[in-house]
């Protein structure tokens, strides 16, 4: 692939109409928005864009208009986790086919497969494509389905493109585990927004960061200010965004952070799939208060 993978890449929501259709435009317009903000990738189709509430139509369409939007001056790394392996290979496909740079597969859910199954699942997957695969790591919205260190480290040493993880179980010291048991080259994505800054400085290339839909700026000058040496600066912006973090709280994910965006501006974001349900007034005040807090807006 021709782009490196490593920095910032927002976790990104999926608008919809009123009456729950995917709003294409509005996608394309939340695209342009944080390429203009000088975000390093796209994360499609993962849990900030309510993958489990599309049909797989819509997740390939989804990946499509990533990869035209971003015509290159971004990678793009879409989930393609399902429930089955054959479905994952026929979205890791579809993925390559329209000219995504890597893929990410978030781990099977509701079932409980063991480590070799994991392995198993993992391995169809990376022989199905030849761009990178990473895993997306994320046991609290799995039923606890977790790969575990040595699973991980077994992958990246047997699989030319098992590239990477995106490391969501919000554990600093398995971040660096992941660094440090894996081959040099294995790229290890923080998803967790409130530690990108010590994920950095423990190894970690970059992050996959939801809260960067509504404050891209904040998460990629923690990543700049790492790279360029300027730590104090770096730990300032990563306590700013911090609080950006409790709008996944206000509602049901990812409804607070949509309202965010609409309230930062970016119409057309706020609706989620039911079941979840819109924000009440309070809600969206609460989402205000944090904004506010933040600096981000007022």
């Amino acid at each position: 692939m021709g782009r490196e993978l490593r920095g910032i890449i927002p976790a990104v929501v999926t608008p919809f109409t009123p009456d729950e259709r995917v709003d294409e435009g509005a996608f394309r317009k939340v695209l342009q928005a944080l390429i203009d903000q000088g975000v390093h990738g796209l994360f499609p189709v993962g849990t900030g864009g309510e993958f489990f509430a599309l049909t797989r139509e819509e997740k390939e369409r989804l990946m499509t208009v990533a990869v035209e939007e971003a015509t290159g001056r971004v990678f793009v790394m879409p989930n393609v986790g399902a429930i089955t392996t054959a479905e994952s290979v026929a979205l890791a496909r579809h993925a390559e086919a329209v000219g995504s740079d890597c893929v990410s597969v978030v781990t099977p859910f509701f079932l409980k497969p063991s480590q070799e199954e994991l392995f198993e699942h993992y391995r169809t997957i990376c022989a199905a494509v030849k761009v990178p695969v990473l895993a997306y790591n994320i046991p609290e919205r799995t039923g606890g389905v977790a790969l575990s260190v040595a699973t991980v480290s077994r992958l990246a040493r047997e699989l030319p493109n098992f590239a990477g993880i995106k490391d969501s179980t919000g554990d600093l010291a398995n971040a660096a585990e992941l660094v440090q048991a894996c081959p040099p080259g294995f790229r290890v994505f923080m998803g967790r927004d409130t530690l990108i800054y010590g994920a950095l400085l423990y190894g970690c290339v970059g992050a996959v960061a939801a809260t960067a839909n509504a404050a891209p700026a904040l998460a990629v000058g923690i990543y700049t200010a790492v790279e360029g040496g300027d730590l104090p600066r770096a730990r300032e912006l990563q306590a700013r965004l911090a609080p950006v973090r409790r709008l996944f709280t206000v509602g049901s994910h990812p409804a607070g952070l949509k309202e965010a965006m609409v309230q930062l501006g970016m119409l057309g974001c706020g609706r989620c799939r039911r079941p979840t349900l819109d924000l009440t007034p309070g809600q969206k005040d609460e989402v205000g208060k944090i904004l506010k807090e933040t600096g981000l807006l007022g």
